[in-house]
């Protein structure tokens, strides 16, 4: 999508990214990391439609690649619309000489996370001067094992319905509750039949492969 926007508001954020600050290693930095700003330039210089059209003169049919204009640019991807279940996938897997090798880094998640720092200014479903956008933890995908082969198991919380997160749903309406708790709730380790009780503190120890979230405000 091709955003005309004001170019001093394109690259704002519902609340200020700067002051994350955050630590290497968490799910926030890898958020922090795949928002980042980043600049288009010599190989990477974006094609420019206007700046083609106005090299060449509007009426001119251009079929030659040598009458392409490139031009510097930045790019930044944002959420533009806060999802009512956030799903976040950690790639855990990196490229070593021909082979792939899983990455079993501990990667720490909260309970509750804000969107608000990775949102855009403009975000379309969360009401004029929300500067928070908070989700919490309800579901874990854990695996065990190789590239090869290995096991996956999961954590899931019982709890009570998200009212907030039905209308959002079947109805669209941003949540006005200013719910900023964790849902309460039960943690349950689930592997093949086998399904045991669990603390909280045991699921934020975990592997994540597979983070769900819910939203709250």
């Amino acid at each position: 999508e091709v955003s005309t926007e004001d170019p001093e508001t394109a690259f704002c954020t519902l609340a200020n990214r700067e002051d994350l600050n955050p630590e290497e290693g968490s799910i926030h930095h890898c958020l922090y990391q795949f928002t980042h700003n980043e600049k288009l330039t010599e190989t990477n210089k974006l094609l420019c439609d206007v700046c083609t059209q106005r090299h060449n003169g509007p009426k001119k049919d251009i079929k030659s690649e040598k009458n392409y204009v490139y031009t510097n640019a930045k790019k930044q991807m944002l959420i533009s619309l806060a999802p009512p279940v956030l799903t976040l996938h950690l790639k855990r897997f990196q490229q070593a000489g021909f082979n792939l090798r899983k990455v079993n880094r501990h990667i720490k998640f909260p309970e509750v996370i804000d969107l608000a720092p990775f949102c855009t200014a403009k975000c379309k479903n969360v009401a004029e001067g929300n500067t928070k956008v908070l989700y919490s933890l309800y579901g874990v995908v854990e695996h065990s094992g190789t590239m090869r082969s290995g096991h996956y198991t999961a954590y899931a919380k019982m709890r009570s319905m998200n009212n907030h997160l039905s209308d959002l749903v079947l109805r669209g309406q941003s949540p006005q509750a200013l719910e900023t708790e964790p849902v309460k709730g039960q943690w349950f380790h689930i592997s093949d039949t086998h399904v045991q009780a669990v603390s909280a503190a045991k699921v934020l120890s975990s592997q994540a492969y597979l983070l769900f979230y819910e939203r709250l405000l």
